[in-house]
């Protein structure tokens, strides 16, 4: 008798180790790994550029960590799981649990269907420190502020599990499948616009683990000042490996746990650790509020006046709206795949309130740029910047962009990385060209409109304009439950 075949279907947790699904598969006998590229169920969450260039590489260092015994498909992947069951003789299917809206409704009906068809279906979480329904108010409600869930729901409870090593037995099904699978796919665009993303980003698991260890080495010391100081090479930059589960929140826990123990850097360790306290709380909030990426979570931003402005739009998306620190942010975005902590609520801000665009259109934006780009936080953090999400920032609180690359970005580095057109200006102008004498512009080599572009709008007439819109919500309903 044949030993137990089991299918083991990768999602978002594209690695070996600290695999609690693949763990268990591999308990049990043979096993089948496979990849379904699923284009139809995630309707307007269909990957994007960024993400499926991310995609493509990490699949190829998942493919040769499992000595090219990856199965790939792309389709519905029910009738993939199906037929690859009467094909094989498969009797269970295992997978670490998604929590996006459409996936979850989607694993439901496939889960159903195939126990009604007597195969046995286990799925494990292999993706969050904490599950959503666990971390609740005593009134078994959700966390709608991030300070209690975090502090009171999270770090009363039970610790986050220890890692898992690899699997001790891994026998794969050998794949009969052509090796170029993963190009069939088609995940890269035609243009190589991600040229320079290539040349910064590691995918794959052992990306992963080297940029771990490198934050450790160089970055964690600084990480306190470094995650509002885009110069400074302090931030972990583990976001897009964590988003494609290359590496695990545990694995990451323990490790700051462990290094910042060891050399006496609780403190620093815990601000780290507080920054994955957010993706728990972002899942948290998209898990009890699944329509948290389309519906303002405070209900009276819905008659909030935004503004239909494709020409300000294109200004911002392409870095060209004459702020350099919000310029430089959306050009690091558009080149790297990437944008620093501080950079994203500086230019999510300029176009939530100084240009009043509905933060859906930022949100959009980033989805096809982000090599992070992940639901829950996309989400949720639009939400909070343009103050209609929970625990949002106060809409009052409007980043000034002159003033926040004054004071976080001092010596241009940052700015004269990305808009080199203007990096001869002398510092005092470096971030408000607008604003700097024709003589010293004429010294800079800078024609505003011509070089680089005038301000598109005035900081102080569009605060106050936002300011007024948002008095008129005065007395309009509040959060969604």
């Amino acid at each position: 008798m044949s030993p137990s075949l089991s299918i083991f279907w990768f999602r978002q947790d594209l690695r070996i180790l600290d695999n609690p699904a693949l763990t268990a598969a591999a308990a049990r006998g043979r096993v089948l790994p496979v990849y379904i590229l699923d284009e139809a169920h995630p309707g307007p969450w269909r990957l994007g550029g960024a993400s499926r260039w991310w995609l493509h590489r990490s699949l190829q260092a998942l493919n040769q960590a499992l000595d090219n015994q990856l199965w790939i498909f792309a389709g519905d992947p029910l009738t993939v799981i199906r037929e690859l069951i009467s094909r094989h003789g498969a009797d269970a299917v295992y997978w670490n649990r998604c929590y996006e809206p459409w996936q979850r409704d989607r694993d439901r009906d496939i889960k159903q269907t195939l126990r009604e068809q007597d195969v046995a279906v286990s799925s494990y979480n292999g993706s969050l420190l904490w599950e959503p329904w666990e971390v609740l108010k005593a009134d078994g409600t959700p966390y709608r502020v991030f300070t209690p869930f975090f502090t009171k729901g999270c770090l009363q409870g039970p610790a986050p599990r220890s890692p898992e090593s690899r699997p001790p037995e891994l026998q794969l099904l050998p794949c009969t499948q052509s090796k170029q699978r993963i190009e069939e796919l088609a995940l890269l665009p035609t243009v190589d616009w991600y040229r320079v993303m290539a040349t910064q980003w590691q995918p794959g698991e052992t990306g992963a683990a080297q940029r771990l260890e490198s934050f450790l080495e160089t970055g964690l010391d600084q990480y306190r000042k470094g995650r509002d100081y885009p110069a400074l090479e302090a931030v972990s930059r583990l976001s897009p490996h964590l988003h494609w589960g290359e590496i695990s929140p545990n694995q990451v826990w323990h490790r700051i746990r462990q290094e910042t123990l060891s050399r006496g850097l609780e403190e620093k360790g815990e601000h780290y650790l507080r920054e994955l306290g957010w993706r728990e709380f972002s899942y948290s909030l998209l898990y009890h509020f699944p329509e948290l990426p389309r519906r303002n979570l405070q209900q009276k931003f819905d008659a909030f006046p935004w503004r239909n402005d494709a020409e300000s739009l294109r200004a911002w998306s392409s870095g060209m709206t004459g702020y350099p620190i919000v310029d430089a942010g959306m050009r690091e975005l558009w080149q790297t795949g990437y944008m620093h902590n501080r950079v994203r609520m500086i230019v999510a801000s300029f176009l939530v309130k100084n240009l009043m665009i509905h933060w859906h259109q930022g949100e959009e934006w980033f989805w096809d740029c982000l090599l992070d780009a992940d639901l829950a936080n996309n989400s949720a953090s639009w939400q909070w910047v343009a103050g209609c999400g929970a625990d949002a920032a106060p809409y009052f609180r409007i980043f000034n962009p002159v003033t926040q690359g004054q004071k976080f970005d001092p010596e241009g580095h940052y700015v004269r990385r990305f808009i080199p057109e203007i990096a001869a200006l002398p510092d005092r102008h470096l971030h408000d060209p607008s604003a700097a004498p024709e003589p010293v512009l004429t010294a800079a080599g800078i024609e505003l409109d011509s070089t680089y572009p005038r301000a598109i709008v005035d900081l102080k007439d569009s605060r106050n304009r936002a300011l007024e819109a948002f008095q008129s919500l005065s007395g309009k309903q509040g959060f969604a439950d």
